[in-house]
This record gives structure tokens, C-alpha cells and sequence, in this order.
């Protein structure tokens, strides 16, 4: 230590005081930084098969090692000020007038960890942006991109970075919390001239055989006590809706699915759907197209044979006398 002091003397020309300070706050660095090591290293051999509470604890031990380094190094340049309350006043002003994002992020920080509106983990959706949270920290949580450039909820690879002031200003989905499912819907439009009935018999059996078995755990959680989120449903089961759209009849398969298996249930009921129908040519699909229609040959039997009874009648009205056999 005193070789260090010379050492400062020296090449800095610094005060007696100065230079305490300075080799204190080497000090309490190198203490704080092995003091880390070691609480990470036992925190990873207790917890090594657990990463949420891995996670969870190696975040803890580093906000509580910069909190503690800032207090002691603190109070340490700032002399007479001996109250942690005077302290914390000071900074909070100085802070708060030149760094204003920074201490909305901040407080942003503390309502994800006070309210946990989303965890590590969890599918989450904000403003414009979707994605599973791989970070938490102080000024800022990153997500791991779906969809956005690719049609399809299913990451992207990119990380996208938001300021933890964005849970106050964009709203806020949580795929994950609460009941660990959503409802999915699949709509199929067939045309008018197809069996409708007969494709919604199909498509029942089709969504109750490969729609996930969530049923009873969905309503298992609605039955729980003590639950944050008041969630019940009724009725769980998949279910087909029909309805008339404007190129044929739409039929929708409805079903809860978990967040991160939607595009794979929605490819196993599609390849069903594509097979089943197949085998049956009173279906066929409809989209966007023009085409003449004849109400006479396409129309249902008894219009048909109305409208022709009536052409009949409009022939008879048009025939031509032959005026020299009107004469005789």
C-alpha cells in the first residue's frame, strides 16, 4: 500500500487525502469484484439445473453488488454527508434533472419487478414489436423477435432491445401469463355450390382429433384458488363456426393451442383438412375470382324449372303469324 501511494505521489503529484481516497476506492472495487465471483460461483453450483432461478439469482447478486459498491464509494468521496436518506436525496435530484429517460427506465425496472407483468421466458407482444424476453435489466429487456419480417409467429434470430419506460407509454401482451394457452382460429371458405354440412362434419372431427388436449387443464386453472388473473372458461372444447362471406361459406375452427405450437397445430389440421377433402368432389375451396352464372342451369331444381317454363312462355308470345296464312 505504501509503495502504491508513492506510486501516485510520484507520477500525480496528488494530496495525502486524495490519495487515500483513491486507493479506497480501489479498494472496495476489488473486494465488490471478488465478492461477485464467488456469490455467482456458488449461486452456479447450487442452481446449475434450474435457469429461471439460475437467471434469477445472478441478476440479484449483481444489482446488489452495484448498489453496494455506489453507497460505499459514496460515502466515501462525499464528506460529511453521513445519512443514506441525505445521500440517496442527492443523487435522485441530480439524477432526475439531467438523465429524465434514464430515470423513467429506471422506474420501469422497478414495476417489472415489483408487478412482473412479464417474466424471462414469457411470449410478450409490445406496441409494434413480438417476442420472448431473454433479459431483464436496469435500464432496458431484450426479446427474442417472431414474426415481424417472416409471416409467422416463430423467431427471427434477431434480438430486438426496449427501454424498460416503454411497460408505461405501449401496450403490453403477455402470450404466457395466466392461462398458458390462447385461442387459435383456422378459417376455411368453401363455395357456395359445395356441401357445407358434410365439410363441417369433416372439419369437427378433424379439430377434436389433432387440436392439443388442453381442456382439462384449462379448466383445472380456472378452478384454482388464489390465482392472480380471474380467467374461466366454460367451454374448452374445439368447436366449428359457419358464417357467409362473400366468395362462398366460411367455416372456422376455433381451439386453444399454446403460444410457441400454433403454426405446428395449424400445419397438422391443414394437411388433415387438404387430405379429408380430397376424397370428397361435392367440396372444393373458394377465393378471389369472376365467373358467369346461369341462373337457369345452376340454380336449384324448382327455379330451374320455373325459369324455364317461363322462357317457354316468352317464345310463344314472339312467334310471327305468317300474314298470307292469315289471309286464307
Amino acid at each position: 500500500m505504501d509503495s502504491l501511494r508513492n506510486l501516485l505521489q510520484a507520477y500525480l503529484n496528488l494530496d495525502s487525502e486524495l490519495e487515500i481516497k483513491l486507493l479506497n476506492t480501489l479498494f472496495i472495487f476489488l473486494v465488490l469484484t471478488i465478492l461477485r465471483f464467488l456469490l455467482l460461483r456458488l449461486v452456479n453450483r447450487k442452481l446449475r439445473q434450474d435457469t429461471r432461478a439460475l437467471y434469477s439469482w445472478r441478476k440479484i447478486v449483481e444489482y446488489a453488488i452495484v448498489v453496494l459498491g455506489i453507497f460505499l464509494i459514496g460515502r466515501l468521496w462525499l464528506n460529511g454527508i453521513q445519512s443514506l436518506a441525505t445521500y440517496l436525496g442527492l443523487v435522485s435530484a441530480g439524477i432526475a434533472i439531467a438523465l429524465q429517460d434514464l430515470i423513467v427506465n429506471l422506474a420501469g425496472w422497478g414495476f417489472l419487478i415489483w408487478r412482473r407483468p412479464f417474466a424471462v421466458g414469457d411470449r410478450v407482444e409490445i406496441g409494434d414489436h413480438a417476442g420472448d424476453v431473454i433479459d431483464i435489466r436496469i435500464f432496458e429487456f431484450s426479446l427474442l423477435e417472431i414474426g415481424g419480417r417472416i409471416d409467422a409467429e416463430q423467431s427471427t434470430g434477431r434480438v430486438i432491445h426496449m427501454p424498460n419506460g416503454a411497460v408505461f407509454r405501449e401496450p403490453l401482451a403477455n402470450f404466457s401469463q395466466g392461462l398458458p394457452y390462447i385461442w387459435n382460429e383456422i378459417p376455411v371458405l368453401i363455395t357456395f355450390e359445395s356441401n357445407w354440412e358434410v365439410a363441417k362434419t369433416i372439419l369437427t372431427r378433424v379439430v377434436s382429433q389433432y387440436a392439443p388436449k388442453v381442456g382439462e387443464e384449462a379448466k383445472a386453472y380456472g378452478r384454482k384458488s388464489g390465482k392472480r388473473f380471474v380467467i374461466s372458461y366454460d367451454n374448452v372444447a374445439p368447436a366449428v363456426y359457419t358464417e357467409v362471406a362473400s366468395s362462398g361459406v366460411l367455416l372456422t375452427l376455433r381451439y386453444l393451442v399454446g403460444p410457441r405450437q400454433r403454426r405446428n397445430s395449424e400445419q397438422t389440421i391443414w394437411e388433415a383438412i387438404l387430405r379429408a377433402f380430397a376424397q370428397h368432389d361435392n367440396i372444393d375451396f373458394a377465393y378471389e375470382t369472376q365467373r358467369e352464372y346461369n341462373n337457369w342451369r345452376e340454380s336449384k331444381p324448382a327455379v330451374s324449372r320455373q325459369q324455364q317454363r317461363l322462357e317457354q312462355t316468352q317464345q310463344m308470345r314472339t312467334v310471327q303469324i305468317d300474314p298470307e296464312k292469315q289471309d286464307d
